[in-house]
């Protein structure tokens, strides 16, 4: 697979708003993108029982609108809590296993150019009892973007998150700050310059402009 796996510093930090982003950037560019969020946790009850995946979904529409079943994410749970914790509160549990095949299955069923696939949560949140995101980026291969706030805390958490990723085994394809409108533009520049300050590789701030990403994405093959 070509692509990435989107975890964040944290919950709530932009991981789908990047991930989305991404994936439109990518089809505008030429690529079949596939986009993957195998859990996802704080869902609300839909028709006959079922639970939506409004990150789910966003990401599904933002790569095309074309996945269906099992391709739109396997797992859904009402509690809004680590995916562990969630599955437990449901009495249900999560196949790492079935989460591999099926994102490998759905790229290349569908021929995509580009897959993405977003974490729940940070690098340490549990899915299984044994393991946690860092052990399915692991077993997916695919390089890593760490999302983080682009304010206050942002120095520590980038660079804490940075490390563990790193000490993992994975690679680190770029840091994304991503700014709301409410951030100032000036400490937004100054938290990146004070990151770069310890750590060399690729920092990139998302505002309003989406070609931000671009440089994460390959040409097409």
């Amino acid at each position: 697979m070509i692509g990435c796996f989107v975890t964040g510093t944290d919950t709530d930090v932009g991981k789908t708003y990047v991930g989305c982003t991404l994936a439109r950037r990518a089809v505008s560019r030429g690529h079949k993108v596939f986009a993957f969020k195998p859990a996802e946790t704080g869902c609300r009850r839909a028709a006959a029982g079922l639970y939506r995946g409004e990150d789910q979904e966003l990401l599904a529409a933002a790569a095309g609108d074309w996945q269906t079943g099992a391709l739109r994410g396997l797992y859904r749970f009402p509690l809004p809590a680590a995916p562990l914790v969630a599955a437990v509160h449901a009495e249900s549990s999560i196949d790492l296993d079935l989460v591999e095949r099926t994102a490998r299955a759905g790229a290349a069923a569908a021929n995509a150019t580009f897959t993405i696939v977003e974490g729940a949560g940070g690098w340490r949140v549990p899915i299984t009892p044994t393991a946690d995101m860092a052990t399915l980026a692991g077993r997916l291969g695919l390089p890593v973007i760490i999302v983080a706030r682009a304010g206050l805390g942002t120095i520590n958490h980038s660079l804490l998150t940075i490390e563990a990723v790193e000490r993992d085994g994975c690679h680190v394809a770029a840091l994304v700050l991503s700014q709301r409108p409410t951030d100032d533009p000036a400490f937004t520049s100054s938290n990146r310059a004070q990151i770069e300050r310890r750590w060399p590789g690729t920092i990139v701030i998302l505002g309003n402009d989406p070609s931000a990403l671009d440089s994460l994405i390959p040409d097409p093959q």
